[in-house]
């Protein structure tokens, strides 16, 4: 063995370390097996979101909303006869239907056994876009997510929209004062029905909501949705109009019908004197610049009697005074049109 054997022996392993090193260096790394997939929650296990849930609303701290699924249809057999009854909502351009247009219309049509105020059976519905035939404004859009480009070239159904309204005994809209004009306009049929409005035939206040605000009144039941569609807004309605009403033994559904019977009056607080605006504004009147004079609405024979009364202590000082009034029922109510006019005498 010589030292120049040696030498080379040695030199030659640190070069192959080296290179070894660098090989290591070199060579990309493997990567890490993925974790396993962790198994999907189920309805019974603590991590599932509706066990989540319930533990959050045994909880005094917490409310717990539940998206509000649409009901396509209601079991059991009426007690007693049933109302057909149509749930309307649209969508329209802007807030005049002398110049506006209706973009979106949405019905839903139930059988209400009269007995209970269920609903009964399954719930027909049409929801339709229309071409409004001018731009989606600014703010509509904002508001209801419908665009010119969704609206272009659609019409609505009308015979589907006839065939749900043949025969119906009541309409309902949650501003029936703002939807009805917009709808006759559009569809004649709808002139001869019976209206009612869940906003203002139903007193919220007395019911212990703090608004009549459609959104607020499903949340106050545990539900969100998505609010300004027309057919999302029929469906939280029906479910808001079958919950009970408290202190009235009824749901909003028999309250409506019930009330639909009955008839409603305007009441002119006619030659009132300024230093009563207060009083009447703060008793719910609205003041009419047209015809300038204070008025209210009123439903039924013996609200219209008490509020002769008040008006005779509170405004008039006991005077004698007659007061002008319009008379509505369920298929004039809400459409802009005048009632049927009348007069209150007030003796001192």
């Amino acid at each position: 063995m010589t030292t120049s054997g040696q030498l080379g022996f040695g030199f030659d392993e640190g070069m192959l370390a080296m290179a070894a090193e660098a090989a290591k260096l070199r060579k990309p790394k493997a990567p890490k097996p993925a974790p396993p997939a962790p198994a999907a929650p189920s309805a019974t296990t603590g991590d599932s979101p509706e066990a989540m849930a319930l533990a959050l609303e045994r909880h005094a701290d917490y409310r717990v909303l539940r998206r509000l699924v649409p009901a396509m249809e209601f079991p059991g057999a009426p007690l007693g006869p049933v109302a057909h009854v149509v749930i309307l909502d649209t969508e329209t351009t802007g807030l005049d239907a002398s110049r506006d247009q209706i973009m979106e219309l949405a019905l839903l049509r139930i059988q209400v056994d009269t007995q209970t105020g269920l609903a009964t059976g399954p719930v027909q519905v049409y929801d339709g876009l229309r071409d409004p035939g001018m731009p989606v404004p600014k703010i509509a859009r904002e508001i209801t997510g419908i665009t010119d480009e969704m609206l272009a070239g659609q019409q609505l159904d009308m015979a589907r929209v006839a065939s749900l309204l043949e025969g119906v005994d009541l309409v309902i809209a949650h501003n029936a004062g703002f939807d009805r004009p917009f709808v006759e306009g559009l569809v004649p049929q709808a002139q001869g029905l019976n209206w009612a409005c869940s906003f203002a035939d139903i007193d919220w206040t007395a019911a212990g909501h703090s608004s009549a605000k459609l959104s607020y009144l499903a949340s106050e039941l545990g539900w969100f949705y998505d609010a300004h569609r027309a057919e999302m807004d029929c469906h939280a309605l029906l479910k808001v109009l079958l919950a009970g009403l408290p202190g009235l033994g009824v749901n909003g559904l028999a309250h409506l019908l019930s009330a639909s019977r009955l008839p409603s009056y305007r009441l002119q607080a006619t030659g009132a004197s300024f230093a009563a605006k207060d009083a009447l504004k703060n008793r719910g009147y609205r003041w009419d610049s047209t015809a300038k004079v204070w008025h209210t609405r009123l439903g039924g024979d013996a609200a219209l009697q008490a509020e002769c009364e008040w008006l005779q202590q509170e405004v008039y000082g006991g005077r004698a005074a007659r007061l002008a009034w319009e008379r509505y029922d369920a298929a004039s109510r809400y459409s802009g049109r005048a009632g049927t006019p009348g007069w209150a005498q007030l003796n001192g």
